[in-house]
């Protein structure tokens, strides 16, 4: 029988554009460090680590996890990397507690680092070129990558063949209030690379295309930072909740699903993400939810692009495809609304220091159920080439 598994210990790192003054060996001693002593923990109680690394190039190494082993305090003991392209930190919280739930340990702890922009062009003389081509070797190496694929335009063929089959909805005016609210969300999280970066749907609507039709102030931002949680089995987890006075966090629904990532007859529908449909009903369906506007209190949904969260909602149950503007329009996320969305500002207004992102959200959505004392959390990841990754995890609070 499967153990229970919960979060007892989460930390994250300033979320920014450039950490000058930090190594990633140095990022991810400041996480793990910080989420240790959230759980009262010292290296030698932890069995093992779930590296979320998703960019070898990014750390100018093919093994970038390896010399973190010593480093972190746990040399000589299990050590395993994930990588899954935007999905890697979700897929690293989805690895560590199949284990912790399969009684291989009892506590384990999850770090998720990034170093994005210490890549650099010295053409143009900044980092934002050799980072777009960096994350181009994610994309097919025989053909998309030598066109000049992006994760952007990459995103942007799911969007537009959405809005073909459905022209009402992801309205223009609509995006630019839902980025508006993050960026008003993101004031409170003082770990946010725009913490004060606020703006207005005005502003959203006259910032410059980037890719058709996703504008500036609409996508997600390229971030250095780190990200730690610590996961324990149930007898393990309520000793820890006991020393610390902090309640434990429950993982109690897990659901992953990867979809084709070509284009075209019996391969990926484009104006659908199947793979958040599927990884959500899963986790919903181990975590016994039914409904999960009704069930489910606060939502950290990976949005690189404002029109992908609208369409995940929707993919998620939250609102019906097609009319995905809902949330805005009959209040779901607005303030006083049903469903806390994205309370730290979500990717685009706290970062995306992309392998631990996940790791992240989790960390800000433990942070509100147990500030807020809410039930039912849900974190969501997706990531590579059409948003073929997909994965959904629930988090309750008792």
């Amino acid at each position: 029988m499967a153990k229970r598994v919960g979060i007892v210990g989460a930390a994250v790192t300033p979320f920014k554009g450039k950490w000058y003054e930090k190594t990633y060996y140095e990022l991810a001693q400041m996480a793990t460090a910080e989420a240790l002593a959230d759980a009262g923990l010292e290296p030698k109680d932890i069995d093992g680590v779930f590296y979320g690394i998703y960019n070898d190039i990014f750390q100018r190494t093919c093994i970038p996890e390896h010399p973190l082993q010593g480093i972190i305090g746990l040399q000589n003991k299990f050590g395993m990397r994930v990588s899954n392209g935007g999905a890697t930190g979700a897929y690293t919280l989805s690895a560590a507690h199949a284990y912790v739930a399969a009684g291989r340990f009892k506590a384990v702890l999850m770090l998720g680092v990034e170093k994005a922009t210490d890549c650099f062009d010295f053409q143009s003389m900044s980092a934002t070129p050799e980072v777009i081509k960096t994350i181009g070797w994610s994309g097919d190496s025989f053909f998309e990558q030598k066109l000049g694929w992006t994760a952007a335009d990459s995103y942007a063929e799911v969007v537009l063949a959405y809005k073909d089959e459905y022209p009402g909805d992801l309205k223009p005016e609509v995006t630019a209030q839902i980025s508006a609210l993050l960026s008003e969300q993101a004031r409170s999280n003082n770990y946010a690379q725009r913490q004060f970066d606020q703006v207005t749907p005005e502003e959203v609507l006259n910032s410059r295309i980037v890719v058709e039709p996703f504008k500036e102030l609409e996508i997600c931002v390229y971030s250095e930072g780190a990200a730690a949680l610590v996961v324990a089995e149930e007898e393990t987890a309520r000793a820890i909740a006991n020393q610390t006075g902090q309640p434990v966090v429950w993982i109690t629904g897990v659901g992953e699903s990867n979809e084709h990532s070509f284009a075209g007859r019996n391969h990926k529908i484009m104006h659908r993400i199947i793979s958040d449909h599927i990884a959500a009903r899963k986790a919903y369906e181990m975590a016994g939810i039914k409904n999960p506007l009704q069930a489910v209190d606060v939502v950290e949904v990976h949005d690189a692009f404002v029109h992908q969260l609208e369409i995940t909602m929707a993919e998620m149950g939250f609102v019906p495809l097609g009319n995905a503007d809902s949330l805005i329009e009959d209040g779901l996320i607005l303030p006083g609304g049903p469903l806390l969305l994205n309370p730290c500002g979500g990717l685009i207004y706290s970062g995306h220091a992309v392998g631990a992102s996940n790791i992240m959200s989790a960390w800000s959505v433990r942070n509100e159920l147990i500030r807020r004392r809410l039930k039912t959390g849900l974190v969501h990841g997706t990531g590579s080439t059409i948003a073929q990754y997909g994965v959904v995890l629930i988090l309750e609070h008792d």
